[in-house]
């Protein structure tokens, strides 16, 4: 199950209907957090509760927090429901009650999803293979998780964008072939050969990132690198 991004204010605004809503996605969350899968799911969670926390402290909410979500016909719609509900005392008491009970459920959820991103990344070693060139933001990533019989290969690259007064570091990630592992295939044998199919590439960073866990790749594994080595990066840099 899936949670709009107004789920709050829509349908008829009262607490139990919402409240319902609400329980019926955060289970679907959790049971994926069960089986160990955290993405997409911690980043939606996460957007809902920045939501509701944009909606208590800023009348404004509609316009800050959803225009890369929302389409220009959706915001306008969402505004003159907003006009409206501020005219209605009563309905923004109920709406009150629903974003705080909200709130507190969501936080559990969260804590649940970082609790688990943090026991997973802490289990992540980030190592250069061989000597790294000066220039460390394209290249190449190695990744090997668990007791999977397998290295998988990706090309990165970093890139930088304004958001307001900060600057951040984004990573590009593109899959490129996988190895099974041997005592031939190794870190070092892959960057060999990788390196003598670049050729887009001039002198580039080759990097390995290792885990003993083995977790679902793609809903976990994966997102879960990405992150830790973009932060292994920026340390570097």
């Amino acid at each position: 199950m899936q949670l709009s991004e107004t789920w709050f204010v829509e349908g008829t605004v009262d607490f139990e209907m919402q409240k319902y809503r609400l329980l019926a996605y955060l289970r679907d969350v959790d049971a994926l957090f069960g089986k160990q899968e955290l993405y997409p799911q911690l980043s939606d969670v996460i957007f809902h509760h920045e939501n509701l926390i944009a909606f208590r402290n800023n009348k404004q909410f509609l316009q800050d927090a959803f225009p890369r979500r929302m389409s220009e016909l959706n915001l306008q719609q969402a505004e003159l429901i907003y006009e409206r509900m501020l005219e209605d005392d009563e309905l923004m008491q109920e709406l009150e009650d629903i974003t705080a009970y909200a709130l507190m459920r969501i936080r559990k959820t969260i804590g649940m999803g970082t609790e688990l991103y943090d026991e997973v990344a802490h289990t992540m070693e980030v190592y250069p293979v061989g000597l790294l060139p000066v220039y460390k933001d394209q290249g190449y990533l190695l990744l090997r998780w668990g007791s999977h019989q397998e290295t998988r290969a990706y090309s990165y690259s970093v890139s930088l964008f304004e958001r307001g007064d900060a600057q951040y570091r984004g990573l590009k990630m593109s899959y490129l072939n996988s190895w099974t592992r041997s005592l031939m295939h190794t870190p070092q044998h892959i960057k060999t050969e990788l390196t003598r199919q670049a050729h887009s590439m001039e002198n580039p960073a080759f990097f390995a990132l290792e885990t003993a866990l083995e977790w679902p790749l793609q809903a976990t594994i994966l997102p879960i690198a990405r992150r830790v080595f973009i932060r292994y990066l920026s340390a570097q840099a």
